[in-house]
């Protein structure tokens, strides 16, 4: 046999292993995560670190969100979002001091 067909045989396994490899992964795992709607890129720890802040700073409207990190800013609209719906449910309810 010759290096030339030699080197042909060797690269075939290298060439299949990777796949083979990958190909084992669940899908899941391949799977992006996102928080509350919005994509995360790896961990989904701005969007929680935003989300975090603005729970603690009371921010209710998205607008009032900012910072250096897209997904900071995310993950405070997210909260505010919720906030200020939450806010509009409670406007359209009765009050029993009213009646």
């Amino acid at each position: 046999m010759s290096i030339e067909s030699e080197l042909q045989t060797m690269r075939f396994p290298l060439l299949v292993l990777p796949l083979l490899i990958l190909s084992s992964i669940p899908s899941s795992a391949w799977a992006q995560t996102t928080f509350h709607g919005y994509d995360c890129t790896v961990d989904c720890s701005g969007h929680e670190a935003g989300y975090n802040w603005a729970e603690e700073h009371g921010i209710t409207e998205p607008s009032e969100c900012g910072g250096n990190s897209q997904s900071f800013i995310e993950g405070c609209q997210a909260y505010a979002g919720e906030e200020g719906s939450n806010e509009d449910e409670d406007e359209d309810e009765p009050n029993s001091d009213d009646q």
